[in-house]
């Protein structure tokens, strides 16, 4: 069994995860997976589970209202 490295969970059906960066996690539940490595909004924080948006400058919001709150201007979606 392996260890789940959000929560420490030592469970027969965790998953491993790499990213396109080359960091290797293992994890237990799609919930402890996106708690550490899914982005997070620029404005409130959350995590982006979708495609969010992101500005010409690179900056990732969870949609186009906080995007706009922060005063972003041109968005990709």
């Amino acid at each position: 069994m392996a260890r789940c490295d959000v929560c420490g969970n030592d469970y027969d059906r965790t998953f491993a995860v790499r990213t396109s960066d080359g960091r290797d996690f293992t994890f237990d539940s799609v919930e402890c997976a996106a708690s550490a490595i899914a982005p997070e909004c620029a404005h409130c924080g959350c995590r982006i589970l979708g495609h969010g948006v992101e500005t010409q400058e690179g900056t990732t919001y969870c949609c186009a209202a906080c995007a706009r709150q922060s005063g972003a201007e041109a968005i990709r979606a």
